[in-house]
């Protein structure tokens, strides 16, 4: 992914009004981001932290989209979810439903769609094995495929997520 600019970001959004991108926090750490292992970027508002925001390059434009995550109590350590875009599978709160309003008259209806996401966002990396999924009773599944083919396969799914948000 390229690296992104605040005016890149803020108007990237679709699925949220001006103002409200606007008015987002962004990210800290933007300038330190590891630009060239991310499919997309993601993060968690530190002040609202059932607010989730993803942003990824789809069709040769910027694609952003505001995301709420479920504030279901915490999990022991000894069920385990995995996510929906990288497959990588976490112990306990590792993974949240996120969803996200649908663009157009069926987001103003009310309409979204929601996936198991990692909660730190962090697809990209774990995809690649440059971050490890980490706590108690965490199973690595044995792939044989490549960390390209696993990055290949998150993007695709990506894609289908974004996908269902904006058709």
């Amino acid at each position: 992914m390229r690296p992104l600019t605040e005016h890149d970001i803020r108007t990237s959004f679709v699925n949220c009004s001006k103002g409200e991108a606007r008015r987002l926090d962004l990210p800290r750490d933007l300038a330190d981001q590891p630009w060239e292992h991310l499919d997309f970027l993601g993060w968690r508002d530190p002040g609202a932290p059932e607010r989730a925001y993803l942003v990824a390059e789809r069709d040769d434009r910027l694609v952003g989209i505001v995301l709420r995550a479920t504030s279901g109590g915490s999990r022991g350590f000894t069920s385990r979810s995995m996510c929906s875009l990288c497959l990588t599978t976490h112990p306990g709160g590792g993974v949240a439903l996120m969803t996200a309003r649908r663009t157009g008259e069926p987001g103003r209806q009310g309409d979204s769609v929601g996936q198991y996401l990692c909660t730190d966002l962090a697809c990209s990396l774990y995809a690649r094995g440059r971050k490890q999924a980490t706590g108690g009773g965490v199973v690595a599944v044995e792939e044989s495929l490549t960390p390209e083919e696993k990055a290949a396969r998150t993007r695709a799914n990506l894609h289908s997520f974004l996908d269902k948000v904006t058709g």
